[in-house]
Parts: C-alpha cells; structure tokens; sequence
C-alpha cells in the first residue's frame, strides 16, 4: 500500500538500531537503557492502531444493539395499540419479536467475541512493550523488525506473505493484518473501478470523516455521476445529481458546477477541462485519497514505517559525494533503490571533516596518519605499511596503478 511522505515528523527523526544484537565490548547498560527509552517513544502507532479498532468495533456493535432494541420497542408498541388483533395474529406477531430477540442475542454474543479479542491484541502489545529490556533488547528487536516488515508488505499490498511472516514468527498480535484487509476489499474494488464497498466503509465511519472534514465520499459521488455520464445515462445521472450531489452545493457548488457541464460533452470530449474528469487516473486518485483517509482515521503514517527508518540511517549518511559516480559500494547510497528514498531528505551536517581510507575503509587519524603518493592519492598509514611489506616496499595505488617506493611517500598532517 505504497503513499506518499506525510510531514509528520517522524521520517526525519533519528531511528533506533533495528537488529543488530549487543556485543560484548558494547555500549554500558545505561547507554542502552537510554536508547531503549528513545525507541519506545517511535511505537505511538503501535499501541492506536488496535485501539481505534477496539472503539470501531465497539461503536458498530452499539449501532446494532441500538436498531434492534427500537425495532422490538416499535413492534410491542405496534401490537398495544391495535386493540382488534385476533390471537393468531398477537401470537404470530410475539413469535416474530421473539425472533428477533434471538437474533439480537446472537449478534450479542459475535459482538462480544470481537470486541475480546481486540481487547486481547491491545493486551497484547502492551505486554510486548513492557517486556522490553536490556537483556532481551536484541530478540526484542528482531521482533521489531519483523512487525517493520510486515507491515511494509501489507501496504504494498502482500497480503498472503504478510500473513505467512506473522506467522512463522508468531505475532500476530503484534501486527495489523485485520485492519489492512479491511483496507484491501475498499481498494481492489475501486481498482475494478466499483464504489460500492468504499460508500460503505464512509457510512460506517461517517461520523469520523465528518469530524476530520473528509471530501472522499463526494469524490466517490462525483466519480459515480462520471461513470453514468460516460455510459451516456443523462437522465440517470440527473436524478443521481439530484439524490446524492445536491445535498453538497452549499459547500462544493464550483466543483459540482464543473462536473454538471459534462451532460452536455461525450467521454470522447478533447476539451482539456473535462476530458481530465473521464481518465482512468481519476480511480488511481480515489485510491490514493481513500489510503490517506484510512491512514488518519487509524492514526497510521502515510509513509511505511520500514521507509521512516530507513530515512533516518540515510538522512545522517547523505552527502554530495554519495552522488557521484565513483561513489564506493560500501556505501548504502550507492544503490539507486537507496538513493530514491534519501532524495527529499537534507543533506547530513559535518561538523569536521572524517578521512576515511579508501582501501582499509578505516578512519585516519594522529594514530593511523594519512600518507600522500607522488600521483597525488591519499590512503593511511596503517594500509600502504601492509602493502609495502607484501612487495618489498613498493606501493601500487590501486586506483591509478602507478607503482613507487615506500621512500617517496610524504606524510600528510590533520589540522
């Protein structure tokens, strides 16, 4: 479920290590208590997902309690005010309430099972956070990074793989499959370029979209009136206009006003202003549109949590020379999949310049000093003493080929 960047300032913040296990010459348990500290402040999403989902769950179970509690009051009212009812009928009418409340009960009862195991997943990950410490800080990231994983797959749209990965490391709790198969039936039907389920998923958060002030469910009415233009359906589409659209001019009048014109034009139109309106893009919009809304309405970052972090390792690497093309491969910025994702992020501040040699890859310093060779290339000590002892005290720049005596090199100095 690929989106684009929000500014919600996480993409940028400096992420925590996601695996590597401690070792023994690591930082001292305060450090790490530190930095386990840092990383439980990044899990916000971790803990709303399933609570939004739990108070969801909880709102439609009381919808209907409420629908069918007023409609047995209506039926035993109903049944009091008629004072000529025969028996058969009064018994017929009893056994359609009984019914009724059977079927209510039923529902109860399905209610009560989901809204336990959301209460159980929220459980769950609180437990799962809780159980977070420096002895178990390494599992405890492995674990991290397998939910980081799974739910870049659900947003990519691997469902099937999400699910496998959650469960051959047993987390399902841990991860948010339920919510984005929701997700999934809304966007593949808009992908089939059918409304239905996304009017659905409006009418069953209409209070929410309402509260965040949502244009998504007029742009699906909007698109629906399209397709009946397109299908050369005026007369329907009028009477749609009239049913679904009108209730929108007090606050969308310029928009409506553009689509309305589109009665009188084809689909086959070449006017640029409505020709735009009849492009298979406008469904790519609607589904765009409808992963932002989902996003909000669960309190999700637009952008795959797996790319926040990785934004944050490469917005403290990115720097000019990661772009040109004697970039070394050592480099993470030197793969073009790396470089996309570091493109919109500033480059890194270097408070001092670092040497780092090109053949050790180890920092040069007053300890391992840098040595400069008659063609000019710098590499340290430590390197050109290795090589000159493997060659009877030749040096041979392997950037250059040029060959020296170990005699001609001239020390360079850090200021």
């Amino acid at each position: 479920m690929e989106m684009d960047s929000l500014p919600n300032g996480t993409a940028a913040s400096p992420g925590p290590t996601l695996g590597p296990a401690p070792t023994a010459a690591g930082p001292p348990p305060s450090s790490k208590l530190s930095h386990l500290a840092d990383s439980l402040k990044l899990e916000h999403q971790f803990l709303r997902v399933p609570f939004e989902y739990y108070k969801k769950t909880i709102r439609a179970n009381h919808r209907v309690v409420e629908k069918e509690i007023s409609a047995v009051i209506n039926g035993v009212s109903e049944a009091a005010d008629k004072n000529d009812m025969s028996s058969d009928d009064a018994v017929n009418h009893l056994s359609s309430l009984v019914s009724r409340l059977q079927g209510l009960k039923r529902k109860l009862e399905e209610g009560s099972k989901t809204e336990h195991l959301q209460a159980q997943r929220c459980r769950a990950r609180l437990d799962h956070l809780e159980s977070a410490d420096v002895e178990s800080l390494s599992e405890w990231n492995n674990t991290r990074v397998n939910r980081i994983l799974v739910d870049y797959m659900l947003r990519m749209s691997y469902y099937d793989t999400a699910v496998k990965l959650a469960e051959s490391r047993n987390i399902q709790d841990l991860v948010d499959i339920d919510v984005f198969q929701e997700a999934k039936k809304v966007i593949e039907a808009l992908q089939n370029k059918d409304v239905g389920p996304a009017l659905a998923w409006c009418a069953e958060n209409k209070s929410r979209l309402k509260k965040s002030k949502s244009k998504f469910e007029f742009q699906l009415r909007l698109q629906e009136f399209i397709e009946l233009v397109r299908a050369e359906n005026n007369f329907i589409a009028i009477t749609y206009a009239r049913k679904y659209l009108a209730p929108w001019g007090t606050t969308h009048m310029k928009e409506l006003q553009r689509v309305f014109v589109t009665v009188a034009y084809k689909s086959t139109t070449e006017c640029a202003t409505y020709k735009v309106l009849f492009e298979p893009k406008q469904w790519d919009y609607l589904v765009d549109q409808f992963k932002q809304e989902f996003c909000k309405l669960y309190g999700m970052t637009l952008e795959p949590l797996l790319n926040i972090y990785l934004q944050a390792g490469l917005s403290a690497l990115k720097t000019p020379y990661c772009y040109d093309d004697d970039c070394t491969k050592e480099d993470p910025l030197s793969q073009e999949g790396f470089r996309k994702l570091a493109l919109p992020l500033p480059y890194s501040k270097q408070h001092h310049s670092k040497l780092v040699c090109y053949i050790t890859k180890e920092l040069m310093d007053t300890e391992n000093p840098p040595q400069v060779l008659p063609n000019g290339h710098v590499y340290s000590s430590k390197a050109l003493e290795e090589m000159a002892r493997k060659n009877d005290g030749k040096i041979t720049c392997p950037r250059t080929g040029f060959i020296c005596n170990y005699t001609d090199l001239v020390k360079a100095y850090i200021s």
